[in-house]
C-alpha cells in the first residue's frame, strides 16, 4: 500500500533555498533557512524508519489541519487498523536538559516544549475527529530522530522516543489486523481536510529587479554559468548541462518566486542574465509549454 500523503519539500524552504543563489540573505532568513532544513532532514530520516510500516498503515505527512479557526500542524500520522499514532519530529542536536516542565538547550536556553505541541496535536486531533465521526484512539509520540541528541533529567514518559529507542518502537506498532474500507475514507477525509497557509512560514519580500539574474549551476549553485552551443558550462566547478533543461529549472524559479507572473520569452531571457538567445529560450518554451495570446502578447502556461 503506498503512502497516501507524501512528504514533500516545504515551499518556504524551497524558496530561501533558491534567494540565497540570488541574494545575500539577511540573518534571520538564513537562521530561519537553517532550522526549517534542519527540521526538513529530520522529518525525511523518520521517513526511512517508519517506510516498511506503509504496507499496514495510511502515513500522511505535513498534515495541517484546523479545528474551531485554530490551526495545528502534524509531522507524521499513521491510521493502523486499531489506532491513529501522532509523531512530533525533532532532529535536535547537541546537550538539552528538562527541569521545571520545561526545555532547555545547555547552557541553558529555553525552547519550546515538544510534550506541550504534542499535547495540543493530539488533542486538536480528537476534537476534529469526534465531529467527522470517527471514534479511533489516538496515541501521540515525540520522535528524537537525531543520534547526536541527549537529554539530561529526561522525564519518564512514554511519549518520548529516543534515537536509540526508535527501530524498537516501531516495531512494536506492527500490526497484522488488515486495514478496510472505514481506515481509507479516514485518510481521504484528512487529506482533504489539509489545508495551505504560507502564512505561518514568512520568508523575505523581493522583487525581479532586485534579484542576481544568470542560470544558476545545477551542481554547485553558483550563477559562473555560461552557454556553449547546446551547453550550459559552470566555470566554477566544471559542471555541464544542456541548455534546454538549464532554461527549465530556470523557469521553475520564476514560477516558484513570481507565481503571478506570466511566464514569457523576455522575461525568461531576462532571468538567464541574457545567456543563449531569444531564439533559443522561445523554442524550448514553445516544446515545454503552450502558448497563449492575450491582446497580441504571448505568453506561456
Amino acid at each position: 500500500m503506498p503512502l497516501y500523503k507524501p512528504r514533500t519539500k516545504p515551499s518556504h524552504l524551497t524558496i530561501l533555498e533558491t534567494l540565497q543563489k540570488r541574494t545575500s540573505l539577511s540573518s534571520k532568513a538564513s537562521s530561519d533557512y537553517a532550522r526549517w532544513l534542519k527540521g526538513f532532514e529530520g522529518e525525511q530520516r523518520f521517513d526511512h524508519f517508519i517506510e516498511p510500516l506503509a504496507n499496514e498503515a495510511y502515513l500522511l505527512h505535513d498534515l495541517l489541519l484546523k479545528k474551531q479557526n485554530t490551526t495545528f500542524q502534524i509531522d507524521t500520522l499513521m491510521i493502523t487498523s486499531e489506532k491513529i499514532y501522532l509523531f512530533e519530529i525533532k532532529n535536535y542536536e547537541g546537550d538539552f536538559i528538562y527541569e521545571d516542565n520545561q526545555f532547555y538547550r545547555l547552557p541553558k536556553n529555553e525552547i519550546l516544549n515538544p510534550l506541550h505541541q504534542l499535547q495540543r496535536a493530539t488533542s486538536l486531533l480528537g476534537q476534529l475527529l469526534k465531529s467527522q465521526g470517527y471514534t479511533l484512539p489516538i496515541e501521540g509520540y515525540v520522535i528524537f530522530i537525531n543520534p547526536h541528541f541527549h537529554l539530561y533529567q529526561a522525564p519518564l514518559t512514554p511519549t518520548i522516543i529516543f534515537p536509540t529507542q526508535l527501530t524498537s518502537f516501531l516495531d512494536q506498532l506492527k500490526t497484522s489486523s488488515p486495514l478496510t474500507s472505514f481506515h481509507k475514507k479516514l485518510a481521504e477525509e484528512l487529506h482533504a481536510l489539509h489545508i495551505t497557509d504560507s502564512s505561518l512560514n514568512e520568508t523575505p519580500s523581493y522583487t525581479f529587479d532586485n534579484l542576481r539574474k544568470g542560470i544558476t549551476c545545477l551542481q554547485c549553485s553558483s550563477l559562473s554559468v555560461e552557454v556553449e552551443g547546446h551547453k550550459c558550462i559552470c566555470k566554477s566547478c566544471g559542471a555541464k548541462e544542456k541548455s534546454s533543461q538549464a532554461i527549465l529549472r530556470s523557469v521553475e524559479e520564476l514560477q516558484l518566486l513570481f507565481p503571478e507572473e506570466k511566464i514569457k520569452t523576455q522575461i525568461v531571457y531576462e532571468w538567464c542574465g541574457q545567456l543563449g538567445s531569444l531564439k533559443r529560450i522561445r523554442s524550448v518554451l514553445q516544446k515545454h509549454f503552450t502558448m497563449k495570446s492575450v491582446n497580441q502578447w504571448a505568453y506561456f502556461e
